[in-house]
């Protein structure tokens, strides 16, 4: 058996975050699907017979060592291969929509780009299903918001307004009477409106199909909840001495501890209260991300809104929308009708991805998440109470005092939590730590001239060394009483916890608790960015190589599996990559679900720039081997995986679907008796836009078998998406399903 099926042999469990309240629930049919029994599948594409799961593993356009294929034969299946613009699934299992962008949802309207998925049970068989909305595709958006929304927006009007000043306006310092600050607010609410959370509430019906109620609870928390309204989001912890300041060094938006919406919401978690937590994630898109030194927000002009025809961002600059009250973790109870959602600043502002909930009775809560940015850190909120009754409403309290760490992972295999506050002494990260982006590894920090705020970027050790002689502890780096200081230091977790030397990792995007209490956590890409890379001795390719592209899984153990615990043990338990060179056969792996029986189903994350990006050849012109970013083409689009984690077959990967055209797929949550894999399909369609009248076009793949030799496959890709709809020339929308085997099993049940 490889290393990488080895690795995943301690990938056990379910999550807390994920299992505690999976429950049934139901929603309108819309539009089923399940693909003809043809060479979709492992199985009738000529490899012997998986015996062990319940369902045929679709066809990969990868050969995979789990195919049990000869060289000849790996070649022969897969020299030519068809992408299809639908949620492809195995055999005997079919999908329905629950809702899709533009349908209406309580108080506003179902939003773009679903993500986190979480269902929360009040009765048998029904519950509320809340849905995360990240950000908007820009391009595609624009492209089909008349068709879908029912009304038109002065697009063309801003976008021409906005090159003559390079495609950025500062519409926060325009006057009121300016007719471009009215045309600007007009985008920029739609766009927030799509943003946020939705609570959807569901029934299952006696033949198996969810329907929407349409309770009195269903509402939407949007990017400009409060703007108009009374449903400010409230806020908890010391970030909100900041916000309530008086005289703040920065911007003030004058709301002191009420917030104006949630943007930017990607992962989240589910806890055994029944609440549930979304993750804001770039938040940055939207407003500013660095602050001064006591921790308030930049000038709005700082992030202008910027439109072009490739897309928008920038739209909380025309509202003057303060950036320190976003990159938070949101809490919010989808049973109360009135609950639009608490921001618990003691969990840290950062690019906020990822939840794992550990909670126990009579032990401290423990709350982990992931910084997704190249470079960013995996932290545990650690409370400062113990749980009492499990199930208590009264535990988000424990939200509100407690204290935040950011983890440091040694090469040896060994750790520790790292505090984020006043008396942690300064001790940075050094750029020689990570891993170089043109010859140079980086390194973010507070700006040393606390006056001006911000961040500068370090290149050298020795500039490291000088930060770390000016500043003795973190402390020293914020300003005001230590109230405000702690906040501060909260709101700019990010470069504080870089000052620290808090471990730059690479990219985590889930984070999940095993009953065994161990955190699994995926960690999408080990290429270095623009602000930063991941720590060069942890994260490294099956040979040593640096960077990986590809992603791992690590399994985090706690000393003593104590939440509290302030060291613990790290392995690396899966590895992204073709066969050939050592890898699963998976790219890029993203958020986690683990089911009843302890087995992982995991999605992926290939950049939407990378679906199906030709590879005619593995050299580049001078004759060098092509870098693995310039080979990601070859993955196709997204897909979902199974992964068995006891037994034989423990550890190998299994293609469970393929998602449509330029789409990812996000927030997989199973449903109680594991009969429903809720699913969001999001941004279908984001290159290309709507396909039009089924074009397509053929291009050339340079892959290799499981054992390394190469042979040209000739794949025939749809050019945008009219999914999920699915007829001529529909637009794509971003929508989640429910997934179901048509015989009504279990989609967990082993075979």
């Amino acid at each position: 058996m490889a290393i990488k099926r080895r690795s995943f042999l301690l990938f056990f469990g379910a999550s807390v975050g994920t299992v505690a309240l999976n429950s049934l629930s139901s929603c309108q049919k819309r539009n089923s699907y399940s693909p003809a029994l043809d060479d979709n599948t492992i199985s009738a594409s000529g490899s012997e017979q998986i015996n062990f799961v319940n369902f045929d593993p679709i066809k990969y356009p990868v050969p995979l060592e789990v195919e049990k294929l000869a060289k000849a034969k790996q070649i022969e299946l897969l020299q030519q291969y068809e992408v299809i613009d639908d949620l492809v699934l195995p055999p005997g299992y079919e999908y329905q929509i629950i809702a899709a962008w533009g349908e209406p949802l309580g108080n506003s309207r179902f939003g773009y780009n679903n993500d986190y998925l979480s269902f929360v049970e009040t009765a048998e068989n029904e519950g509320f299903l809340t849905v995360n909305f990240e950000y908007i595709s820009g391009s595609v958006w624009m492209e089909t918001y008349p068709q879908v929304i029912g009304k038109s927006l002065p697009f063309t009007e801003v976008i021409a307004a906005a090159a003559k000043q390079k495609g950025n306006i500062n519409a926060f310092s325009l006057s009121d009477n300016d007719p471009l600050k009215a045309q600007i607010q007009a985008i920029a609410k739609e766009s927030l409106t799509d943003l946020g959370l939705g609570i959807i509430s569901l029934r299952q019906n006696a033949e198996g199909s969810w329907e929407r109620t349409n309770s009195d609870r269903d509402r939407r928390i949007t990017g400009i909840s409060g703007l108009e309204d009374d449903n400010y989001l409230k806020s908890t912890g010391p970030a909100v001495a900041v916000f309530t300041k008086q005289d703040k060094i920065g911007y003030d938006d004058r709301l002191g501890d009420k917030i104006v919406g949630s943007f930017q919401n990607c992962s989240g978690g589910t806890t055994p209260w029944g609440t549930v937590f979304s993750a804001e994630e770039n938040f940055q898109d939207q407003v500013p991300e660095e602050v001064m030194a006591d921790g308030s927000a930049f000038d709005p002009s700082s992030r202008p809104f910027s439109i072009n025809d490739d897309g928008l961002n920038g739209s909380g600059n025309v509202f003057g929308l303060a950036g320190n009250k976003y990159g938070w973790m949101v809490e919010v109870d989808p049973a109360n009708p009135n609950d639009y959602g608490t921001k618990h600043t003691w969990l840290g502002r950062f690019r906020h991805e990822a939840v794992g909930i550990k909670a126990e009775v009579e032990k401290k809560l423990a709350i982990y998440s992931g910084c997704d940015r190249r470079g960013g850190h995996v932290y545990k909120f650690v409370s400062e109470e113990t749980i009492g009754d499990i199930q208590a409403k009264s535990n988000s309290r424990l939200l509100e005092k407690g204290m935040l760490y950011g983890a440091k992972f040694n090469p040896d295999g060994t750790g520790k939590w790292i505090p984020l506050t006043m008396t942690t002494p300064v001790n940075p990260v050094l750029p020689s730590q990570t891993i170089a982006k043109e010859g140079k590894g980086l390194v973010t920090l507070p700006n040393s001239d606390r006056n001006t705020g911000g961040t500068v970027v370090v290149t050298s050790d020795e500039e490291a060394i000088s930060f770390a002689e000016k500043f003795a502890t973190l402390g020293d780096l914020y300003l005001g009483n230590d109230l405000e200081k702690q906040g501060a230091i909260l709101i700019d977790a990010h470069n504080a916890a870089n000052a620290a030397g808090v471990t730059c990792t690479a990219r985590p995007e889930d984070t999940d608790i095993a009953p065994d209490g161990s955190l699994y956590i995926a960690f999408t890409s080990g290429t270095p960015g623009s602000d930063g890379s991941p720590d060069k001795e942890i994260f490294q390719g099956p040979k040593g190589e640096t960077p990986w592209e590809f992603g791992w899984i690590f399994r985090l153990e706690e000393d003593n599996n104590d939440p509290a615990a302030m060291t613990f043990r790290w392995s690396s338990l899966a590895m992204g990559g073709e066969p050939a060179a050592g890898g699963a056969g998976f790219a890029n792996p993203d958020n986690l679900e683990i089911d009843s029986n302890g087995n992982v189903w995991m999605v992926t994350d290939i950049s939407t720039s990378k679906h199906n990006q030709a590879v005619p050849t593995r050299l580049s012109e001078d004759g060098t081997a092509l870098n693995q970013s310039d080979i990601q083409g070859i993955f196709g689009n997204n897909s979902i995986w199974f992964i068995p984690t006891s037994g034989d077959n423990a550890g190998n990967a299994y293609p469970f679907a393929i998602g449509p055209m330029e789409c990812e797929t996000t927030g997989p949550f199973f449903t109680r008796d594991g009969k429903t894999l809720f699913l969001a399909v999001q941004h279908p369609g984001e290159n290309n836009g709507m396909r039009q009248n089924q074009a397509s076009e053929t291009r050339k793949f340079a892959l290799k078998t499981t054992d390394g030799d190469e042979f040209i496959q000739e794949r025939i890709i749809p050019l945008g998406s009219n999914w999920p709809r699915r007829g001529a020339n529909d637009p794509p929308l971003p929508a989640v399903v429910a997934i179901r085997r048509v015989d009504g099993k279990a989609i967990t049940e082993i075979a």
